[in-house]
């Protein structure tokens, strides 16, 4: 069965994601449990599904975080502690949004990466990496996008910010 497309809230979400890990050395996007991830270093630390913002935080910080409005673990029987699907209502203003992507980024050097899996004929897995050589600059990134200034990127997720 074919997926569906994502909404445009949800494609604006992805992209504002992407332009908060721009300055990241190695960043690689994956499709797992039905969310779009974004591994940093090889470890997920932010994704997004649907309008929710996913976070991967000290799991020894999960019972503080869990009672913050506008958050939900993202399992409901305790099995993946330290992950949190933010809403909307969580990330709305810029402060906001950098807490949660500073907090996810501040515990990605510290975080468990999972082994990565063979494939079945034995070959190492495709890489779908990004590397900062590939990517353009924010300064670059502003001055080639149309009708854009020099000035810093106000993303839709801000609304009228």
């Amino acid at each position: 069965m074919p997926r569906r497309p994502l909404d445009p809230e949800t494609l604006q979400l992805i992209d504002a994601v992407r332009d908060a890990l721009t300055d990241c050395t190695e960043v690689e996007e994956k499709t797992m449990f039905g969310c779009h991830v974004f591994m940093v270093n090889g470890k997920m630390c932010l994704g997004v599904e649907n309008d929710e913002l996913l976070v991967r935080l000290p799991p020894g910080s999960h019972a503080q975080v869990a009672e913050m409005a506008g958050v939900r673990p993202l399992s409901s029987k305790g099995l993946m502690d330290g992950y949190f699907l933010v809403g909307p209502s969580g990330y709305a203003t810029r402060p906001a949004w950098q807490y949660w992507i500073q907090g996810a980024l501040a515990f990605n050097p510290l975080a468990k990466a999972t082994p990565k899996r063979k494939k079945a004929d034995g070959s190492a897995p495709e890489s779908g990496k990004l590397s900062p050589s590939t990517l353009p600059s924010k300064q670059e990134a502003a001055s080639t996008a149309p009708g854009k200034t020099g000035r810093r990127k106000t993303h839709p997720i801000f609304g009228s910010e």
